[in-house]
């Protein structure tokens, strides 16, 4: 049974990702399955909404009202993850709404286009296209009404001291540490094996953005030097902006560039900061440069999603509440010297993972194999239940080495993981394969439980974290050390 209800479940409709086709229903029983049996066999079997079809290349290049239209279907699958997510995280079981009819799909179309207005030659979203419509709204109420109140967490802001309790920490201990950090970088030369040390544990917002970029390597420990350093480098990057951007619609970079402009909208599409027009800017041009500048791997789907904790760590020097500021209203050289940190410090981070992004990305299959390795030993009930029900490490894991878990975890918990891997050694590369497996044996309790590949796939790619934060992260990172511990430096413990 498992083996007929895996191939239905990757089964996508090639114009509605994720949806079957308009007055059908999943048939479970009459279909035969093929085992992925490579790489290139599972992606091929797994298309879903990063496929680009030609409705999206007409709405890349069509009229106003085609790419309007585009930006409503983005925003509907959207807001499907968005009850997906809510429906996960409490645990209800709720199936996907039926295909909507055409004339509502009509009526929704027309009050989109009114709700547009153009800017600079382009469709953009008006403000309020950031709340839910009416409807949606009073179905998500209606599903919460019998649930448990928990206190709301916000996505970005407080991402320093934000607790899973939404309780403030301890005040005299954040102090000490704060005080700490600042001894350190007020230094002559910092103490960088120091400031590593003290960064683990988290660090301070205050001082995180100045923080970052030293333990990044874009910063000099010599405290004069930094300034002309700063200058240089942010010179630099928009020297390269004059001298390559304009060739983003050239025939050989347009595809790149096409590329990266679909994908843009669909970073972290649930924060308003990222939904706007500056700030879409902002990451297609450093996205732009770095890929024309590593022609090895140029561009791949999910680096997008590695600048957002730069550019909101480096905007919040600046800014309280990042995650509903409008970006246009900074002053524009503190604007052109974020997006330059962000290019910069997510060019050190890839430099260590590039090949995660190379030609049929063999650094992330060597991890997922890794990973797979790792859990037989770790947690042997766990592996042999993924077996028992034909369930592959790289149908999950692939997005967790592409993206470093940040489709699993929500921004501020991205950004508290960070710190930690910034202050370890190789913490990108191969402490993050410790973290994934601590993640994975986090939800023993849930993964044994599911006795189908359905459910497992379910489960394993919508992991309720929506409410975790400082405390979840410190645990997971906690039990991931200790898996190093136990078996980075013993081979014979890590294979079979």
């Amino acid at each position: 049974m498992a083996t007929e209800n895996r191939i239905n479940f990757w089964r996508r409709n090639a114009k509605v990702p994720g949806r079957y086709p308009k007055d059908t229903k999943p048939q479970f029983n009459n279909l035969k399955s093929k085992k992925a049996s490579s790489f290139h066999e599972f992606a091929r079997s797994t298309n879903d909404a990063w496929d680009i079809d030609e409705e999206e290349d007409e709405d890349f290049l069509g009229t106003p009202a085609q790419t309007s239209s585009g930006l409503h279907s983005t925003s509907t699958q959207n807001q499907q993850q968005q009850n997906q997510a809510v429906d996960t995280e409490t645990g209800v079981s709720h199936r996907l709404a039926p295909p909507r009819t055409e004339a509502e799909n009509l009526q929704d179309g027309q009050e989109e286009d009114s709700e547009c207005e153009h800017v600079n030659g382009k469709v953009v979203k008006s403000s309020s296209d950031a709340y839910l419509n009416t409807s949606s709204v009073r179905s998500t109420l209606q599903k919460q009404q019998s649930l448990p109140v928990r206190p709301i967490i916000p996505l970005v802001a407080r991402m320093s001291d934000q607790n899973a309790s939404g309780a403030p920490p301890m005040t005299v201990r954040e102090k000490s540490r704060l005080d700490k950090f600042k001894q350190l970088l007020a230094s002559p030369n910092t103490d960088l094996e120091e400031l590593r040390k003290h960064s683990w544990s988290g660090i301070p917002r205050e001082v995180r953005p100045i923080t970052w970029r030293l333990l990044s390597g874009y910063l000099p420990a010599n405290k004069e030097r930094r300034e002309l350093v700063l200058k240089r480098k942010r010179d630099e990057y928009f020297g390269f902006i004059e001298q390559y951007y304009h060739s983003r619609t050239d025939e050989h970079y347009k595809d790149t560039y096409r590329q990266i402009h679909i994908d843009i909208p669909r970073t972290n599409p649930l924060i308003p900061l990222f939904q706007q027009p500056v700030v879409q800017e902002v990451f297609e041009r450093i996205l732009f440069i770095w890929a024309i500048r590593h022609p090895a791997s140029g561009y791949v789907q999910g680096i997008n999603d590695l600048v957002t904790p730069f550019f909101v760590v480096f905007l919040s020097e600046f800014v309280k509440d990042v995650e509903n500021f409008e970006v246009a209203a900074l002053p524009l050289d503190t604007r052109r010297n974020i997006e330059a940190d962000s290019f910069w410090c997510m060019s050190k981070l890839l430099d260590g993972i590039q090949d995660n992004y190379t030609f049929a990305q063999p650094g992330i299959q060597n991890k997922v194999k890794a990973l797979e390795e790792l859990v037989s030993r770790i947690d042997e009930d766990i592996h042999n239940h993924f077996k028992r029900y034909e369930v592959e490490y790289l149908q999950f894991a692939f997005r967790w080495m592409n993206n470093l878990l940040m489709r699993e975890l929500p921004l501020r918990c991205t950004i508290r993981l960070w710190d930690t891997y910034q202050a370890e050694a190789e913490g990108f590369s191969h402490f993050h394969l410790y973290v994934c497996s601590a993640f994975l044996i986090e939800w023993r309790k849930e993964i044994l439980s599911m006795v189908d590949f359905q459910g497992l796939l379910m489960l394993l790619q919508n992991l309720p974290t929506i409410h975790w934060g400082n405390e979840e992260v410190g645990l997971l990172l906690a039990e991931a050390y200790r898996l190093k511990y136990m078996f980075a430096d013993a081979p014979s413990h890590y294979k079979r």
